[in-house]
């Protein structure tokens, strides 16, 4: 259950059913929202002129028992080395911005899908 999936880019990406080849079709979805609030939140962070030197995103779903197998809930933790405490707000501020007005990922999912963030500064 291995399929190769090409963007209009020509980018490719290999898709696994079980996870071995590339990641699933689930696994995709989870990286896709992580990497739409990643680049949501750097580029928000940039031009609030706040450092941040690294940016990684701890993602997590939970998927329902029966079929359709649904991810029910979704939990992100975003660490972020560069900020300092006096950005707390500004960082805060991001992940809300990316999460209500520009995620397009976040925004195409389910409303009745929990997703809950959080974040840290190292």
């Amino acid at each position: 259950m291995v399929f190769e999936g090409r963007a209009g880019t020509g980018a490719r990406t290999t898709i696994d059913g079980d996870s071995a080849a590339g990641p699933s079709p689930m696994e995709l979805l989870l990286i896709s929202l992580a990497g739409c609030m990643a680049i949501d939140i750097r580029m928000i962070l940039e031009k609030s002129r706040v450092e941040v030197q690294e940016l990684v995103v701890r993602i997590e779903g939970v998927r329902a028992d029966e079929e359709p197998k649904r991810f029910t809930r979704i939990e992100m933790v975003f660490e972020l080395a560069g900020p300092g405490a006096g950005d707390d707000h500004r960082v805060a501020r991001a992940i809300q911005l990316s999460e209500d007005k520009y995620c397009s990922v976040h925004h195409t999912l389910r409303p009745d899908l929990e997703v809950t963030t959080s974040y840290s500064l190292t």
